[in-house]
């Protein structure tokens, strides 16, 4: 076992979490509306060890039963949407989530369970789930956030595409597919540096299972390669939702919807100085 449970590793994840809480407020990080991330963090690592204690004892038992089985993977795709969508826009539209994420893993895993490569009935069906649904979450996340971030910032390039005539979808596209399409960046120079930089948790956990090292790098390739399928299809989807205003924050962030006139093009406001 490579971290024996007990006293030792309570009080260095306590230490670790202490540190990183305190070095969060030192350094006063916060998101663009100012909220400090010491609290976030803090509030992370407590749910991740509770959390991961109830999945422990879960697990043991529905994998006992199909369809307990198939519950708990929707739980985790539920979990998911409902944390993507609340990131990405913090309003109603957050449900729309669910569409980059299933779109990804979805076709995927179903593939998967097809071939048999992930048989339907025993626990491998949990941890792959969980590492595709989560590798979407990423991206969708990623995704969405730049891309609104992107509009609004440059809310101005928006309604200069809308003068010369380019239709809603077309004008924010534009705008936000190079930032939506940044969310690839982590999986891709995961999977470029593997076993050079870094060695993924499926490869390590194999090896530390006993397994020799051939199948092991051939299980992380699976992973790793599953994972950026997934997560192109989500940052293709939400990138989709944000151009046609289906995923957004507020009006006048750029991505949220307007009212529009007859040929599908927003309706100007006069401005305060009602120029004639």
């Amino acid at each position: 076992m490579l971290l024996p449970v007990g006293t030792t590793l309570a009080v260095v994840l306590a230490v670790l979490l202490a540190a990183a809480v305190a070095i969060a407020a030192a350094a006063r990080l916060a998101d663009a509306r100012g909220r400090g991330w010491a609290r976030p963090v803090a509030v992370a690592g407590v749910r991740a060890a509770v959390q991961l204690a109830a999945v422990s004892a879960l697990i043991g038992w529905v994998v006992r039963a199909l369809p307990l089985l198939l519950c708990f993977v929707a739980l985790m795709y539920a979990v998911a949407v409902r944390t993507a969508g609340r990131r990405i826009t913090g309003n109603r539209t957050w449900w729309w989530a669910a569409l980059p994420i299933g779109a990804g893993v979805l076709p995927v895993l179903v593939l998967l369970l097809l071939t048999g490569l992930v048989p339907v009935d025993g626990i491998a069906l949990v941890p792959v789930a969980g590492i595709l649904i989560g590798g979407g979450l990423t991206a969708t996340v990623l995704a969405g956030r730049r891309a609104l971030d992107e509009l609004h910032t440059r809310h101005g390039e928006v309604e200069a595409g809308l003068a010369l005539g380019l239709p809603d979808r077309d004008a924010r596209l534009e705008i936000a597919r190079p930032a939506a399409s940044d969310a690839l960046l982590p999986g891709l120079d995961q999977t470029r540096t593997v076993g050079l930089v870094t060695l993924p948790g499926a490869f390590v956990g194999m090896l530390l299972g006993g397994a020799s090292p051939l199948p092991a790098a051939a299980v992380q390739l699976f992973v790793l390669v599953a994972l950026m399928a997934v997560q192109v299809v989500a940052v293709a989807v939400v990138l989709e939702l944000v151009a046609r205003g289906r995923l957004h924050r507020a009006d006048g962030d750029g991505g949220g919807k307007r009212p529009t006139d007859g040929g599908g093009r927003r309706k100007r406001r006069a401005d305060g100085g009602g120029g004639g």
